[in-house]
């Protein structure tokens, strides 16, 4: 006779509410209608929200990111044709809710999403958070090195987020890239950034960038040279490392994701970014982010679905292959 933990492992995955049964627009707003945490026995992946903003330098407001995504998600569905999985049925993902942080104090906050994050994954799960501003990307790789090593960090973006301080604070959300190679958490032969665009400091942002062991696949690069060049550059320089995805919404153009803080012209499509999320399919990706999703600059949930889609192509790439 199996004990009860025994009979909890062998629980099949609960996915999410069955749309037939309850409209989905109804009922409290998880992430694709998935189980609340504490309703299953275990979990495989867990969706969680961090929001925080008190480290943006423009526009305010993607604390309210998480809840804005969670809401345009529920019209995602089970099977994914475009990776030929269905994600929820082979590994169990649920919403874990939200990380609080002090709103008052980043040294404090970042302390406490690092904590909760590492509590979250003690078991193995894998996170996939959604933010908040992009400061939070520094306690969730000082988590997922911490378990890995240096980890090859897969960076969309429209900036470089590797500058160095800005009025004299070296965590912001322009800076955690440059605070995570300094501390060794990154593989500074495999990270890259893809979609980078806009007017920078100076020249000796891209020297700095580089050197802290960055590559770049530029937004003007995937116009000239082609989506299939930049997916094949992409998947070449992560090799087989672990790989941490960070998404910042802005590297879509904003008529794609207008609700954002820091737009940029020139940006990525939605479906130039999610064909690049599509080619990770075979990649060991060990946590993502999908952050700076801010609802007031928002329209018709325009960013908000792009980004929740963005998650659910991230999260089909994490399937078990033996989906296929």
């Amino acid at each position: 006779m199996t004990d009860q933990t025994d009979q909890a492992d062998q629980t099949e995955p609960i996915g999410p509410a069955d749309a037939s049964i309850a409209p989905r627009y109804a009922g409290i707003a998880t992430f694709a209608r998935l189980p609340r945490i504490e309703d299953v026995p275990r979990a495989d992946i867990a969706v969680v929200g961090v929001p925080f903003d008190s480290g943006v330098s423009y526009r305010p407001g993607a604390r309210f990111g998480p809840a804005h995504v969670r809401e345009a998600s529920r019209l995602l569905r089970p099977y994914n044709p475009a990776q030929d999985v269905t994600p929820f049925s082979t590994q169990q993902v649920v919403d874990a809710g939200d990380i609080s942080a002090n709103p008052f104090d980043l040294s404090e906050a970042v302390a406490q999403i690092q904590q909760a994050a590492t509590e979250l994954s003690a078991d193995g799960k894998r996170l996939v958070t959604i933010g908040g501003d992009h400061t939070i990307a520094l306690p969730l790789l000082r988590v997922v090195a911490e378990k890995h090593g240096p980890i090859a960090v897969l960076h969309f973006d429209a900036h470089l987020d590797t500058w160095d301080t800005y009025f004299g604070a070296p965590i912001t959300h322009g800076t955690p890239f440059r605070r995570a190679s300094e501390e060794g958490l990154i593989d500074m032969h495999a990270s890259m950034h893809v979609g980078i665009r806009g007017p920078l400091y100076s020249r000796d942002d891209l020297r700095d960038d580089e050197r802290l062991g960055f590559a770049i696949i530029s937004s003007v690069e995937i116009e000239t040279e082609g989506l299939q060049s930049a997916i094949e550059r992409m998947l070449a320089r992560l090799g087989d490392r672990p790989v941490y995805v960070s998404v910042d919404i802005d590297v879509l153009d904003p008529a794609h994701a207008p609700g954002t803080g820091t737009p940029e012209a020139g940006g990525m499509t939605s479906r130039e970014l999610l064909a690049m999320l599509r080619a990770l399919r075979n990649v060991n990706i060990v946590g993502a982010d999908v952050v700076e999703v801010a609802p007031a600059y928002d329209h018709a949930q325009i960013t908000a679905v792009a980004a929740s889609h963005v998650a659910y192509e991230i999260i089909s790439a994490m399937t078990p292959s033996t989906t296929l």
